[in-house]
């Protein structure tokens, strides 16, 4: 019975001691924190003026910091000068035409080849005529066919009279021929005036951007970067613009230059081959009616 009111004892005094911890612990932090706080309390009548200043200066770091629009294409079409207008309104005007003219001789150029397949049922046909007909309407094939078959049945005139029907034959169909490497070469002009062109006037446009973003500076007497990296930075795409209309019009001119080329020795040689037959026929005719 000594042993357990013993060890009663020995753990309500533990449970006292643990409860006195608990209770008092709170009551020394708050005490210690006491001088803490006034201290806190003293500090920020020192450290007010500190905190505020960051606060204070966002706006003007903020009213300093040049906006990303300064250095965007609408900032050039909607607030740059005269002169930056004019000159982005050429190269839009450059871009789209040249694009006109690749879209446009590319479609030709396919539907070219597809004649170029046709045009070998010609030689299979019974006679020159039926040859003819038998070529698509508006196909270079047709309207050569067409040169050379009308060149050896009407050589009339009192100065035509004084060639002969092979060199009438032959200038007729060369003609023809001419005139569909002509048609094909339209526009090739324009995509090499573009090429070659079109860098040194967004070059210009730049030049002249930079030109009036150093005179406002100059006028208003602040050199900082955030003042000079907006202007400057917005002419510079001047010249991005002059290379982005430039580099498809060289690449399209170079590949419009060979497949005209491998289109019209296809046509070359169906004039060399028609000319022979036209002939032919036409002396065959002309030894008959003798």
């Amino acid at each position: 019975m000594k042993t357990r009111a013993k060890l009663s004892t020995f753990m309500a005094a533990i449970l006292f001691a643990l409860t006195a911890t608990v209770t008092t612990a709170p009551v020394f932090a708050q005490e210690a924190a006491a001088p803490a706080s006034s201290a806190a309390a003293s500090a920020p009548e020192a450290q007010a003026p500190a905190a505020a200043s960051p606060d204070a200066s966002l706006p003007e770091a903020e009213a300093k910091a040049p906006a990303v629009d300064q250095y965007s294409l609408k900032h050039l079409v909607l607030e740059g000068g005269l002169v930056d207008k004019v000159t982005l309104a050429i190269m839009a005007f450059m871009s789209m035409f040249s694009w006109y003219i690749l879209v446009t001789k590319m479609i030709d150029l396919a539907k070219l080849g597809g004649q170029a397949k046709e045009s070998r049922k010609f030689w299979k046909a019974a006679n020159v005529n039926a040859g003819v007909s038998g070529l698509k309407e508006g196909s270079p094939y047709r309207f050569i066919a067409e040169s050379g078959v009308s060149a050896s049945q009407h050589h009339e005139g009192a100065l035509l009279e004084q060639i002969d029907l092979n060199s009438w034959v032959t200038m007729s169909i060369q003609r023809a021929v001419d005139k569909v490497q002509s048609r094909l070469g339209e526009g090739l002009t324009f995509l090499a005036t573009v090429g070659s062109t079109a860098p040194f006037i967004g070059l210009f446009g730049t030049v002249m951007g930079i030109y009036n973003a150093l005179v406002k500076i100059g006028s208003s007497g602040n050199s900082s970067i955030d003042q000079v990296a907006g202007p400057v930075g917005s002419a510079l795409i001047m010249t991005a613009f002059g290379l982005a209309v430039a580099v498809p019009a060289v690449l399209g001119y170079n590949y419009l230059l060979r497949r005209n080329k491998s289109a019209m020795e296809e046509i070359r040689a169906f004039g060399a081959d028609l000319h022979s037959v036209v002939l032919s026929g036409a002396m065959s005719k002309a030894a008959a009616n003798k």
